[in-house]
C-alpha cells in the first residue's frame, strides 16, 4: 500500500493470476480498458466467454444472446435456451476434486457448527426438493422463505429453485404487516420459515409474526417450520422441515429444466412511497451476471472459503451464497450478532474456517475500528480479498479495514449495484489501483455512465448513475406491475436506465458514491450528495456515525442538518460536538455548508443490513409520513429524532 495516497496496488499475483487476468487473456485482451470496451461493444461475443469460463453448462444452448423485440426495457436474456441454475451449484459435487469439498460452514450464535460437503449437500438439495414436490408444491409457486442464514436456509433455497418454484424472500425482522404485504402480492402458496434465533442470547420469535400473518394470508397453505427449540406445531397445516426432509429418504428429485428466463426468485424492495416493488429475477439473468461478479470482482476460485454474513431476506443473502456455490467455493454462514460475545467474533470467525474472501457493512467495519484492540483478537492471515457493500463508506474507515483484516497488502473492493440489478454497477478490480471508498470500474457488461439532467456525461461534478443499454442482471419488471417498474426505471430520462444514485466521476477514472438522489441536498444553490458531507464529518475521531439531510428553507432552498452518534468513550458535551462538527464542515466544505443544525443522537434508524435510513430520518425530522418502515431494525432511533424536531 502507498503511505502517500494509502491507494491500494496490485501486485504480480493479482496481475497474472487472479480471475480477471485469466478472463483477459482468455479474451485476447492486453489491457483491461481493452477487456472492458470489449464487453459493452462486443457484448455476445464477452458473455460466450464468461459462460465458458464460469463452467455454466446448459440443458438446451441458447439461439443468441438477447432479443429485443419487446423493446429495451424488457430483454429476454440467451432465448431459447434452457437450465437450472442449481445444477451449476451441484455440478461439483460430480467432479474428483470437489465433491468432498466443503460447501457450507454454518456457525450459529452459540458457537455450534453444521456443514456438509459439496456430495453432502447434493444429495440434500434432492432429497428435500423431493419432499417439497410430495407437499405439493409446483413449479411457478410462489415460496416465502424466512430463515436464519444457515444450512438449512441454503438447502431450502437450492432446493426451491431445483423445483422451478419461486423464491419469495423474508427478511427475519419483519413484522406481520411487512410479511403480509409481501406474501400476499406474490399470491404465495406456502412458506418456509425459522421458528426464531438468537441475537446477543436473547430468543426472537419469528414464529409469532408469521402465524399472525398467516391468518390474513388466504393462498399460504402450508408453512415448513424449522425448529430451533422446542416449540409444539399444533396447526395441522404445520409441517415439520425435518420431517418433510425425513419423508423422502431414499428418494431425489434432479432439477427441472427451465427457459432462461423463467422466474426464480421475487424479491421486494421497500420504496420511498407506497407498496414495496416486487423484483423478478431469472435463472439465466441473475446467477450468471452473481458468477461474473465472483471472477471479476472478489476473485474466486474453487476452493476459496468466503465469507459475507448476510439476512437471507435481502438479495446479499442469495447474492452471497451464489459468489461461493457457484465458484465452487466454501460458503462460511454466521447467524448471530457480530459483536457476541465480544467485538472479536468476527475475526476468530475468520481465523476458525481459514476465510480467504470476508465481506463487511460499511457500520460494522465502524464498529470494528472502534473496538480495534478486541476486533483485531483473531488471526485474519488467511484473508486475500475483502468486500465492503450496502452503503457508502469514508476512507478513514474503508483503510482501517484494508490495513487490519488485509494486513495492508490484501485489496478491498468496494461493491454496489442494488435489489433491481443483481450484482455490480460500479465495483473494483484487482488489475488497477484502487482508491480508498472509491471504485476504479464500471462493471464489465454493464454500460454505465454518470450523466447530467439532461442525460450528457458528467466528470469531476455530481450527477445521477445511469446505464444506456440492457444488461444481464436487470429484473425482468416488477412482479405483475410493468408500468411502476418503467416509472421508476426508465422514464426519468427516457431510453436510460435511472438507477436513483448519486455518483462523482473523477478525471482519473475512479468513482465515488455520493448518496441516493432522493437523498440529495442543494444548499447554497449546489447539488451535493449526503455522503459527502458525512465523509467530512467521519473526519473526526469524536464521531462514529453520521447522517445528513436536507431541510425545507424559505432563503436557502434548502438547510444542511446533521446527525451524529459520538464515538465510544470520547466523552464529549453534546453542545461541544455540535460545535465541533459545525466548524469542521465550514472548514472543508465552505461558510455556505455549514449546518444549520448538528444533533448527536445514541443511534441512527437502519435496516438490519445496516443502511442508514436517511429518507426516515428527514420524514420524522419534518414531521412528515416517515413511509414504509418494514426494513427498520431499530424503531426507537427515531424517537431521538423526533424529540429535536421543529427545535431548530
Amino acid at each position: 500500500m502507498s503511505t502517500e495516497t494509502n491507494t491500494w496496488k496490485p501486485g504480480p499475483a493479482q496481475l497474472q493470476e487472479s480471475g480477471i487476468a485469466q478472463l483477459m487473456r482468455a479474451l485476447g485482451t492486453v489491457r483491461y480498458e481493452d477487456l472492458q470496451a470489449l464487453s459493452n461493444n462486443e457484448p455476445a461475443r464477452y458473455w460466450a466467454e464468461i459462460i465458458k469460463f464460469c463452467q455454466i453448462n446448459w440443458d438446451m444452448p441458447p439461439s443468441g444472446h438477447v432479443d429485443l423485440s419487446a423493446g429495451p426495457e424488457f430483454p429476454k436474456w440467451f432465448p431459447g435456451g434452457r437450465l437450472n441454475w442449481a445444477n451449476i451449484v451441484l455440478d461439483w459435487s460430480k467432479r474428483p476434486d470437489t465433491r468432498d469439498k466443503l460447501a457450507v460452514v454454518a456457525e450459529s450464535e452459540d458457537g455450534s457448527v453444521k456443514s456438509a460437503t459439496y456430495a453432502q449437500l447434493a444429495a440434500l438439495v434432492g432429497q428435500f426438493t423431493a419432499g417439497l414436490a410430495a407437499q405439493g408444491i409446483q413449479r411457478g409457486d410462489r415460496v416465502g422463505l424466512l430463515m436464519a442464514n444457515g444450512l438449512e436456509a441454503t438447502v431450502s433455497l437450492l432446493s426451491l429453485v431445483s423445483l422451478g418454484a419461486v423464491v419469495v424472500p423474508l427478511f427475519s425482522g419483519f413484522g406481520v404487516d411487512a410479511i403480509v404485504a409481501r406474501l400476499s402480492a406474490a399470491e404465495a402458496v406456502a412458506a418456509i420459515a425459522s421458528t426464531g434465533f438468537s441475537r446477543r442470547t436473547k430468543r426472537v420469535n419469528v414464529e409469532g409474526a408469521l402465524r399472525d400473518a398467516w391468518r390474513q394470508l388466504p393462498t399460504v397453505r402450508n408453512v415448513i417450520w424449522k425448529r430451533t427449540g422446542d416449540e409444539t406445531l399444533s396447526d395441522p397445516r404445520d409441517l415439520d422441515w425435518q420431517g418433510v426432509l425425513d419423508g423422502a429418504k431414499g428418494q431425489t428429485l434432479a432439477p427441472v429444466v427451465l427457459a432462461s428466463d423463467a422466474p426464480f426468485m421475487v424479491i421486494y424492495t421497500s420504496g420511498t412511497t407506497g407498496k414495496p416493488k416486487g423484483v423478478v429475477h431469472s435463472h439465466g439473468s441473475f446467477p450468471i451476471k452473481i458468477a461474473h461478479d465472483a471472477v471479476v470482482h472478489f476473485d474466486v476460485h474453487p476452493g476459496d472459503v468466503f465469507s459475507w454474513p448476510s439476512d437471507m431476506g435481502w438479495i446479499a443473502g442469495t447474492l452471497v451464497l451464489g459468489c461461493a456455490l457457484l465458484r465452487g467455493a466454501t460458503l462460511v454462514c454466521y447467524d448471530g450478532a457480530p459483536d457476541y460475545p465480544d467485538w472479536s467474533r468476527m475475526s476468530k470467525l475468520v481465523e476458525r474456517h481459514k476465510v480467504t474472501h470476508y465481506g463487511s457493512a460499511p457500520t460494522l467495519i465502524r464498529g470494528l475500528a472502534s473496538n480495534e484492540a478486541l476486533a483485531l483478537q483473531g488471526d485474519v492471515s488467511s484473508v486475500r480479498l475483502l468486500i465492503t457493500a450496502g452503503e457508502g463508506i469514508d476512507p478513514e474507515h474503508f483503510s482501517w479495514f484494508q490495513r487490519t483484516f488485509g494486513r495492508g497488502t490484501q485489496p478491498l473492493i468496494n461493491y454496489t449495484g442494488g435489489t433491481e440489478v443483481s450484482g455490480a454497477l460500479l465495483s473494483s478490480v484487482v488489475v488497477r489501483p484502487i482508491p480508498p471508498s472509491g471504485f476504479n470500474t464500471t462493471s464489465p457488461g454493464v454500460d454505465v455512465d454518470v450523466v447530467d439532467s439532461e442525460g450528457r456525461p458528467a466528470t469531476g461534478v455530481v450527477g445521477e448513475l445511469i446505464v444506456r443499454k440492457p444488461f444481464i442482471g436487470m429484473t425482468q419488471s416488477f412482479w405483475r406491475d410493468d408500468e411502476r417498474y418503467l416509472d421508476t426505471y426508465w422514464r426519468t430520462i427516457p431510453g436510460l436506465w435511472v438507477h436513483g444514485d448519486l455518483a462523482l466521476r473523477r478525471e482519473d477514472g475512479n468513482f465515488f458514491m455520493m448518496g441516493r438522489s432522493d437523498d440529495t441536498l442543494k444548499v447554497a444553490g449546489k447539488r451535493l450528495g449526503p455522503a459527502e458531507v458525512e465523509e467530512v464529518v467521519l473526519e473526526l475521531h469524536e464521531v462514529a456515525e453520521a447522517a445528513a439531510i436536507g431541510v425545507d428553507d424559505p432563503d436557502k432552498g434548502q438547510k444542511l442538518v446533521v446527525f451524529v452518534v459520538p464515538a465510544p468513550g470520547t466523552g464529549a458535551e453534546r453542545s461541544a460536538l455540535s460545535s465541533q462538527v459545525a466548524q469542521h464542515v465550514d472548514k472543508r466544505l465552505g461558510r455556505p455548508f455549514r449546518p444549520s443544525a448538528v444533533h448527536p443522537v445514541a443511534q441512527l434508524p437502519k435496516t438490519r443490513s445496516s443502511k442508514i435510513m436517511r429518507r426516515v430520518i428527514r420524514s420524522v425530522y419534518c414531521s412528515l409520513p416517515p413511509g414504509d418502515l418494514s426494513s427498520l431494525d431499530n424503531p426507537a432511533a427515531l424517537d431521538e429524532i423526533r424529540a429535536v424536531s421543529g427545535k431548530d
